[in-house]
C-alpha cells in the first residue's frame, strides 16, 4: 500500500509541476538556511574532551579589591593571582591540577634557510598533559619535580615539529624559543581541541593552536612574555610573581560529585584564612565550573549567531505557512478524486495517510535541495576571518538531521490540507462531478 500511494504522489507531482516545484523550493531554502545555522552552532557548542569533560573544573576564587574600577566580570573570568595558583598547585587537593598561562615567543630555526617566526604556546605545569589526555605522537611530558628545578625543556605539536624538523626524529634536539634553547621530549599528535577552552575565553577561542608547551616556572623564571588579560591592584607587588596581579589560569580534575563538593569547601576555607591575613576583601564565594558549564559561563558561541539561527528558523516558519497553503489549495482542488475513492470504500484515514505520503515525499524532494543549500552557506562561512569559520562541516549528525527536518516540516505542514481534504462531504463533490 505504501508504495501504491508513492506511486500515486508521483503522478500528482507530474500533474502539477510547478506548484510541486515551488514547494520544493520553498522548504529547501528554509531548510538549508536553518541547518547551516544549526550546524554552526552544533560544531561551536560541542564538547571539546569528550569522555573527560564532566571530570575537569575550574576552581574561581577574588583576590581583587573592592573597587568601582573593578573590570567587569572579573569575578567570573577564572584568572588567579601567581601567590594564589601556586598554593592551590603544592596544595595538591585534587587529583590532578595544573597552572598555566598563554605566550607567543619568536621561533629561531637551526636551519638557515628558515627565517624566525612568531608562534603562539602555552607555559603549563606537568599535571596538565595527563590531566587534559594531550594525545603524544612520541615522547612525554615532564614531572613536578622538573617544574621546580625550571628544567627547559618542550613539547612540540605536530605542525610546529614538522615546520622544524620534517619527519626526522626530534626528541632530543634543541628548539630556539627567543633567545634560550629548549629540549624536546614530546610531540603531540597534532592536539587541537576547539574551543581552546583551557585558555583565557575571548575572540581566539576558536582557531588558535598552541605549537608549544614549555614549564611555566621557567617562563617565569626568564620572564617570558604572556598572551591575554593581566589586571593589577595596588602597588602590584612584585608585579607577576605578586598577589595582586592576576593572570594565570588553574584547572583541576575530580572523578566525583563528593570530592568536587569537598574541593569547594577548601576553596572556600583558604578565602576566609586569605581574609584573615589582609587579603580578599569580598565576601567569600568560591566557585568550581565544569568544563561544559564554564564555556557557557563565558558565552563562548556569540549572541550574533543564536540570533541569526532564530532568523533562519522564523524563515523557515515562513516558508512552512506557505507550503500548507499550497498544499491546502493543491487537496482541495482534487476534491472529486477524494470523493471517488470515498464512494469506492476507501476510509479517512486511508485518504489522510494517502496525503502525508505526498507531503512526506515533499519535504524528502526539499531536504535534498537543503543540503545542497545548507554546503553552500557552509561553504560561505568557511570564507569568513572569524576563528571558528574552519569548523563549520557538517557531519553525520547534521545530515541526518537535515533530511528528518525536511520530513517532519513536510509532513506537519501537509497535517491540516490533509485532514482538510479527507473530511470533504463526497456526496456534496460528486454532485458536481
Amino acid at each position: 500500500m505504501f508504495r501504491y500511494y508513492l506511486l500515486l504522489a508521483a503522478y500528482s507531482f507530474k500533474r502539477s509541476r510547478l506548484l510541486t516545484a515551488l514547494m520544493i523550493l520553498a522548504i529547501g531554502l528554509g531548510i538549508g538556511a536553518s541547518m547551516t545555522m544549526i550546524t554552526v552552532l552544533h560544531v561551536m557548542s560541542g564538547d571539546p574532551l569528550p569522555g573527560r569533560s564532566a571530570q575537569l573544573y575550574v576552581p574561581v576564587i577574588d583576590p581583587h579589591p573592592v573597587s568601582n574600577t573593578k573590570p567587569k566580570n572579573t569575578i567570573v573570568d577564572g584568572n588567579m593571582t601567581w601567590t594564589d595558583a601556586m598554593y592551590l598547585l603544592h596544595a595538591a587537593r585534587a587529583d590532578r591540577q595544573a597552572a598555566m598561562a598563554a605566550g607567543a615567543l619568536p621561533v629561531r630555526p637551526a636551519q638557515a634557510s628558515l627565517r624566525p617566526f612568531f608562534e603562539s604556546g602555552h607555559y603549563v605545569t606537568a599535571d596538565f598533559f595527563p590531566m587534559f589526555g594531550t594525545p603524544f605522537r612520541t615522547g612525554a611530558g615532564w614531572s613536578a619535580q622538573d617544574d621546580e628545578n625550571h628544567v627547559r625543556v618542550v613539547v612540540l605539536n605536530a605542525d610546529l615539529n614538522r615546520k622544524l624538523f620534517g619527519n626526522t626524529p626530534s626528541i632530543g634536539r634543541n628548539v630556539r624559543l627567543k633567545n634560550t634553547d629548549f629540549r624536546v621530549i614530546g610531540v603531540l599528535d597534532d592536539w587541537q581541541p576547539q574551543p581552546t577552552f583551557y585558555a583565557q575565553i575571548d575572540n581566539a577561542a576558536f582557531g588558535s593552536t598552541d605549537q608549544f608547551f614549555i614549564p611555566l616556572q621557567t617562563a617565569q623564571e626568564l620572564n617570558f612574555e604572556i598572551s591575554g588579560r593581566m589586571w593589577c591592584w595596588g602597588n602590584g607587588g612584585d608585579g607577576r610573581a605578586s598577589g595582586d596581579c592576576s593572570w594565570l589560569q588553574f584547572w583541576v580534575e575530580l572523578d566525583s560529585a563528593g570530592k568536587a563538593h569537598a574541593y569547594q569547601n577548601f576553596l572556600a576555607d583558604y578565602w576566609r584564612d586569605q581574609q584573615a591575613h589582609g587579603r580578599f576583601p569580598r565576601p567569600v564565594n568560591a566557585q568550581l565550573y565544569g568544563l561544559m558549564d564554564w564555556l557557557s559561563n563565558q558565552h563562548v558561541v556569540p549572541g550574533d549567531l543564536r540570533l541569526q539561527l532564530w532568523l533562519a528558523l522564523g524563515f523557515l516558519g515562513v516558508c512552512m505557512l506557505n507550503i500548507v497553503g499550497l498544499l491546502l489549495a493543491k487537496f482541495l482542488r482534487r476534491g472529486g478524486e477524494i470523493s471517488v475513492r470515498r464512494a469506492l470504500g476507501a476510509r479517512r484515514r486511508d485518504v489522510f495517510l494517502q496525503l502525508g505520503i505526498e507531503a512526506g515525499a515533499i519535504g524528502i524532494a526539499g531536504g535534498a535541495l537543503g543540503l545542497g543549500i545548507a554546503e553552500l552557506g557552509l561553504w560561505s562561512v568557511r570564507q569568513r576571518p572569524d576563528g571558528y569559520a574552519h569548523l563549520a562541516q557538517m557531519d553525520i549528525t547534521m545530515l541526518l538531521g537535515t533530511f528528518l527536518l525536511a520530513i517532519v516540516a513536510g509532513v506537519c505542514a501537509g497535517l491540516v490540507p490533509a485532514w482538510r481534504a479527507c473530511n470533504v462531504t463526497p456526496a456534496l463533490q460528486l454532485k458536481t462531478q
